[in-house]
């Protein structure tokens, strides 16, 4: 034998009765706003000019429930009717006042998408914004080194030497190994060619002018825009997010002489350093594929490099390096003063400091080609 008790579930209920007073009861949550809607389609009308609107049995609102009933209330009330709430609880009271104060601006907010005008020049207002503020964080940074030029003691010379432990010596293992790799590959392919046309030597050439000159500093400079470009973002960025930053304005120092030109002037003399290091070990990684596919021996590559490279492909590489570190350490610090939200806004500006470092880095390399190539360097 088995005894089973039911529980009667409690349902929202609108109903009006013939005293011309509308009654609402049960809980007026989310769970239950489906019979309240369906419950206001079917109220029936009534010619009374007043109308009462009785909540006192309410047993439960949130603001799904308060929306509900302030909605009910506005269209009565456009309907030419008096309309007034009674007996509700003072905690449903306070959440009904509240929709009903923001009413007004919910509905505002358009339902519809903005058309591609629109949308094109908000677009375009956003990045003229984001081009006055990028100008005035440049201007600022120059300021701060002109001061810093006249004024060398306010450097903070502890955070420039950390920075360029972390940003420069602590990128030698991966900057080495991905550089050598790099002089294999284009090594490798190009003995494939070089091999049909017996010209096995000119893959000295090859690797030396393409390594020094372009590819080095350009893979060096991606490397360093990934991995301390977007370290400058998140730093600042979570500085600014647990209000660090404030404090230190509040105690009279700079942002950009304490966070900015240490990292700026830290990365301008570890970049060409690195630069020189990939260097060695992708001509290194050139070199010995050239002595295993092309039978190219260490004497043979050393003479014709010193014949065929000249000293200016490497000068033009290594000069490449200071800037290209002023945009990788700038860009990364304006997205990091950039962040004005939480942790997603963090991630969003630290991805965007990484990509717009690339993207920066690489029109200015191809901007320096065709110059150089104008003035037959």
């Amino acid at each position: 034998m088995s005894l089973s008790l039911s529980v009667p579930v409690e349902r929202a209920s609108l109903t009006i009765g013939q005293d011309q007073i509308l009654r609402c009861a049960g809980p007026w949550t989310l769970q239950h706003l489906s019979d309240l809607e369906r419950a206001v389609v079917v109220l029936p009308g009534t010619r009374s000019s007043e109308l009462i609107v009785q909540a006192g049995d309410i047993t439960a609102m949130d603001t799904g429930g308060a929306v509900v009933l302030h909605r009910t209330v506005t269209q009565l009330s456009r309907e030419g009717r008096q309309v007034s709430v009674e007996g509700l609880r003072a905690e449903f009271a306070e959440l009904f006042r509240m929709v009903s104060a923001n009413w007004a601006r919910v509905e505002a907010t358009p339902a519809t998408k903005p058309g591609w005008p629109e949308q094109l020049s908000r677009w375009m207002l956003d990045r003229a914004q984001h081009a006055v503020r990028g100008l005035g964080f440049i201007g600022e940074s120059t300021i701060g080194v002109w001061r810093l030029l006249q004024r060398p003691s306010l450097m903070r010379w502890r955070a420039l030497l950390r920075s360029l432990e972390l940003d420069g010596f602590n990128a030698l293992p991966i900057t080495g190994l991905l550089s050598f790799l790099i002089g294999v590959v284009i090594s490798y392919q190009g003995a494939e060619q070089l091999r049909k046309f017996g010209t096995n030597i000119f893959v000295v050439d090859l690797v030396g002018i393409s390594l020094l000159r372009e590819i080095s500093p350009l893979i060096v400079a991606i490397l360093i825009a990934g991995r301390s470009g977007s370290a400058y973002a998140a730093q600042i960025g979570t500085m600014k997010v647990t209000e660090e930053l404030d404090a230190v304005q509040t105690l009279g120092l700079s942002p950009t002489q304490l966070l900015v030109l240490p990292r700026v002037f830290a990365l301008m003399l570890a970049l060409p350093l690195l630069t020189v290091y990939a260097d060695g070990l992708g001509v290194f990684g050139g070199m010995l594929i050239a002595s295993n596919q092309l039978h190219v021996s260490f004497t043979e590559f050393v003479s014709r490099f010193e014949e065929a490279v000249a000293v200016r492909h490497f000068l033009i590489g290594v000069g490449k390096a200071p800037f290209f570190a002023i945009i990788i350490a700038l860009v990364g610090c304006y997205q990091g003063f950039q962040i004005r939200g939480g942790v997603d806004d963090v991630g969003r500006h630290t991805t965007a400091s990484v990509v717009q470092s690339i993207f920066l880095v690489i029109v200015f390399d191809a901007l320096c080609s065709i110059l150089l190539n104008w003035w037959d360097l």
